[in-house]
This record gives C-alpha cells, structure tokens and sequence, in this order.
C-alpha cells in the first residue's frame, strides 16, 4: 500500500504507511537528532508539525512507559526513513508504528529524508499533508488553515492547575515541604523533564494554565516564576505577554524556549520566524557573560529580534554559534532571565542544566531577603 507526504507547493512523495491509517496535515519541520524521538513525538512544543527526523533508522530502542514527555502524542504527523520493526531494549514495550495505531496518529516511511530535509533548507518550512488518497490529500491541504494562523498553546496548556512532586503530579491541595521553595510554572506546553529537573533542585512546582492571570499567579505566593516552552508564534499571545508584563519584578522569573520570547515581548521587544527553525540536539550556544560554550538541545520557529531589544532594558547574554541568532536575554534590574533553548534536554545534552541550580539559588535568596 502506498502512503503520498504532498507540500503546499505541490511536490509530491511517495511511501509506506506508518501508524494510523487516514490524512493529517501540518507545518513539515525536520529535526536532527540522532534518539530521542519518544520525547519528541511527545514534546507540545511540536504542536500542529509534522515531524521528519533526518536521522535514517528510528526506533530501534522502541517506545517506554517512562519517557513520555506529556499525556498524549502532539506531532500532528511523523516522516521517517525507515522504522524498526522489532525494537531492542529491555524498557521497550512497544514500536513506534504501535504507539502511532494505538494514538490514532499518521505518519510516513520509506521517504528519502535527506532530500525533504534540503528542500525545507532551500525552500523555508511549509505545510503538508500526509495522506492515503492523493486527491483527498490535495482537497485537504488547500483547504487548511496556516500553521502561523493558529494559537496552539490554548490547545496543549493544562486545563487545571496541579502540583509536580516526587512521583509526579499532585492535587494542589497536597502540603509543601517548607524546606523546597515554590515555583508557578506558567504552562504555555510544557515539557514534564523541566518539572523533574526543578523537583530535584528543591522546588515544588506549581503549574498553571496558559490563560492563568498575574493575580492567579500570584495567589500561591511563588518564589519564582517560570515561562515556559510552547507552541506557536509568540506575537499571536497577547493576553500571555500582558500577565508577564504585570510579573515582571515581583519575583525572580525565568524563560525557556517561547518564555525567552514573551519575555521579550513583554519589554516591548520582537520576535521573527526563522527560515527552516533549530530542531536537534547539537547547537553550540555561546555565553556572553562567562565565555562559556554548551552543546544544546533546541525546538524552536522563531527567535529574538536583537535590535528589538534596544532602549528596552534588556539585554542579549547568548548567541547560537550556528547563526548568530539571540539565544538568551537577561533584564537586570527586574531579576527576569531567558533562554531560547531547552536545559531540561529529554533528548539532549546536559551541558545547560546548572541555570536550574542558578535559578532555584534566585529563589532561595528572595525566600530569604522578604
């Protein structure tokens, strides 16, 4: 049986099916990284894509009940080369092609990802469809709305506030350790490794919906407040900027990936979509305040506008040595720090996990100065 991946410029490929049976669309972006691909088919931050991973055998570790990054597959679509039939691995209880069937999702094989992959360099990322019906898929494509036109973090932010704690999420309800500081995650798709990574550094984190108020916030009295990744554009998250612009300044606060960019609108900076994004697990980042180097794992469309950040208070710490793109911002005088990459890795290197201990360090020391 043939399975067809059609690009809004018409171009067509033909493979085998993957998964689920049916039709999907999405914004087609390629990602780099070499494992990983549970965490990424789990990731929200890939909300309304379909993903093509450019490395040539996927699965071969199979699927695990352990390494789920949120409750459900958020990829609309997946493209590969070739996926393993019978994964090795004493975790594994499943193949990639069984967890797509079993989540009802679409996807694609026996492509030639390469060639896709310099298409999308070339030519910029663009919508697509994978599909059994070619006509079918066309009609579907056409008709779709752009990936720039939607607002997926309302569709991937929890529906419900909740605690992270120990063996993982807690009724709010549930009593703090006083000894652990308290974090509000503003959840815009949300990652549950930054929840491990900060439950380990000694916060208890408190995770609130997208659409949360400063006041809401506010009302669990946090240490810290962390933005997190997400989907999207950032310009499209009006009411998000405004509730960061009424935190900034009242307690430390950081951001990762799209919080480095509401951080930014919420200066009064500007974000842009880059041509073809940073999706992998190899970006070198350059730290501008200490010199450093770190190998980074990153998932993202757009970026920072440095010269949008003139005048506004905020200034860039990090550069992507790749492109030169901003890949951190720091507001001094507010205690409010971002990066655009991700430091919980799930995939990834570890090179970036101290600014958790930097950031919960902030914590304690305004849980101790008020």
């Amino acid at each position: 049986m043939k399975r067809y991946l059609i690009l809004s410029d018409g171009t067509v490929y033909t493979g085998q099916p993957l998964g689920a049976s049916g039709e999907t669309v999405g914004e087609v972006v390629f990602n780099t990284g070499m494992t990983g691909y549970q965490e990424i088919l789990t990731d929200p931050s890939y909300a309304g894509q379909i993903v093509l991973l450019t490395y040539p055998l996927i699965g071969n570790y199979g699927i695990n009940d352990d390494d789920f990054e949120s409750d459900r597959i958020q990829p609309t679509g997946l493209i590969v080369k070739e996926a393993c039939e019978v994964p090795s691995n004493w975790r594994a209880t499943r193949s990639v092609d069984q967890l797509l069937k079993e989540r009802n999702k679409v996807g694609i094989q026996g492509l030639d990802t390469r060639a896709i992959t310099k298409r999308i360099r070339t030519a910029g990322v663009t919508m697509g469809c994978i599909c059994d019906d070619m006509e079918a898929g066309k009609a579907r494509l056409a008709s779709v709305q752009g990936y720039d036109d939607t607002d997926f973090v309302y569709d991937v932010t929890t529906a419900g506030p909740y605690k992270w704690g120990r063996e993982g999420k807690q009724e709010i309800g549930e009593p703090d350790d006083p000894a652990r500081v308290r974090l509000v995650v503003i959840d815009c798709g949300l990652k549950y490794n930054i929840l491990r990574r900060f439950w380990k550094a000694g916060c208890v984190p408190i995770v609130v919906p997208a659409t949360a108020s400063a006041d809401e916030v506010m009302s669990y009295s946090p240490d810290g407040i962390l933005l997190s990744p997400g989907p999207g554009d950032p310009q499209r998250l009006s009411p998000v900027v405004q509730t960061v612009k009424d935190l900034i300044g009242r307690r430390p606060m950081f951001g990762i990936c799209l919080g480095n960019q509401l951080l930014c609108h919420a200066v009064g900076g500007h974000t842009y979509k880059l041509k073809f994004g940073h999706r992998g697990s190899n970006h070198p980042v350059k730290d501008l305040l200490s010199g450093k180097v770190t190998i980074t794992s990153q998932n993202h469309g757009y970026a920072v506008d440095p010269n949008s950040l003139s005048g506004t208070g905020a200034e860039v710490t990090q550069l992507n040595l790749n492109d030169g793109t901003v890949e951190g911002i720091r507001i001094k005088d507010q205690d409010a720090n971002s990066i655009q990459y991700h430091p919980e890795a799930a995939p990834g290197p570890w090179d970036s996990r101290p600014y958790f201990a930097d950031f919960v360090e902030k914590m304690q020391q305004y849980r101790k100065a008020s």
